[in-house]
C-alpha cells in the first residue's frame, strides 16, 4: 500500500513539474547565437556565426536596426566605411524563430556589441542593447556533408553604395567571408561567383571581375572564418 501511495505521489509530481520545462527544451536551435555585425550609414547587418553542428548549423542574414536611437546613430558613424570586425554577443534564443515560416517570429533580441570577437578578446561598446529584427535576408540550413564546391557564391547584401559580399556556405569543410563593396550607382544586385581555391577567401581581384567593376571598390575583409567550419 505505501509503495503504491509512493507510486501515485510522484506521478502527482511529475505532472506539475513538466508542465514548467522552459518551451525552448525541445528546440534544437536554442542557444547564444554569436553574429558578425557591419554597415553603416545605410544599413546594419548582423550575419550569425555558423558552425556545422546544432544549433548553429543555420546560416542566418539579418537587416536590424538599434533601439535606442542615440546608440543606433552613434554605431553606425563607428561601423561606417570600416572594415573592422564587430560582433553581436545576444541573449540566449531559439534561431530557428528568426526564420521567415516561423509561427511566433522573433522581432528582436538583448546583446553586447561588441568591437572585435566576442569571444576573442573583443571589447564591449554598448551594453544590452535592443537589436531590432527589420528583416530576414537569408535563412537556410547548412549541409555538414563533406564536399569541395569548385566555385564560391557571394551574396550581397545592401542595395546602395555601400554594400557587402557574403560568402554562401556550400559544404564541409568552407569557410565564412565578408568583404566591404563601394558599389557604382545602378549597379546589380545579383550574386556573383568566383573560382574557389581550397579554403582560400576570394582576391579582391576575382570579386572585381565577377562584378565587373574595378577593383579599387571591392574593401576590405570584415570578417573571415576557417576553424569553426572544418
Amino acid at each position: 500500500m505505501n509503495f503504491i501511495r509512493r507510486a501515485l505521489a510522484g506521478a502527482i509530481l511529475a505532472t506539475c513539474i513538466l508542465p514548467l520545462l522552459p518551451s525552448h527544451a525541445a528546440d534544437q536551435t536554442y542557444g547564444t547565437h554569436g553574429m558578425a555585425l557591419f554597415g553603416g550609414q545605410e544599413g546594419l547587418y548582423a550575419s550569425h556565426l555558423p558552425m556545422f553542428h546544432a544549433p548553429h548549423d543555420y546560416q542566418v542574414i539579418l537587416q536590424v536596426h538599434i533601439a535606442d536611437q542615440a546608440t543606433d546613430a552613434a554605431l553606425r558613424k563607428r561601423l561606417d566605411g570600416q572594415d573592422a570586425l564587430w560582433t553581436v554577443d545576444p541573449e540566449k534564443f531559439e534561431l530557428s524563430a528568426l526564420a521567415p515560416a516561423a509561427k511566433h517570429p522573433r522581432k528582436d533580441f538583448k546583446a553586447d556589441l561588441v568591437q572585435g570577437h566576442f569571444e576573442r578578446g573583443g571589447s564591449v561598446q554598448y551594453q544590452g542593447a535592443t537589436v531590432v529584427i527589420d528583416k530576414v535576408l537569408v535563412f537556410r540550413q547548412l549541409d555538414g556533408k563533406p564536399r569541395n564546391a569548385g566555385m564560391a557564391r557571394y551574396m550581397q547584401v545592401g542595395s546602395g553604395a555601400q554594400r557587402f559580399l557574403v560568402k554562401e556556405i556550400d559544404g564541409r569543410p568552407d569557410f565564412d567571408h565578408i568583404v566591404s563593396y563601394h558599389a557604382e550607382p545602378g549597379a546589380p544586385t545579383a550574386a556573383v561567383q568566383v573560382r574557389k581555391w581550397g579554403m582560400k577567401a576570394a582576391g579582391n581581384d576575382a570579386l572585381a571581375m565577377a562584378l565587373k567593376t574595378k577593383m579599387a571598390a571591392i574593401g576590405g575583409t570584415v570578417y573571415f572564418e576557417t576553424e569553426d567550419l572544418k
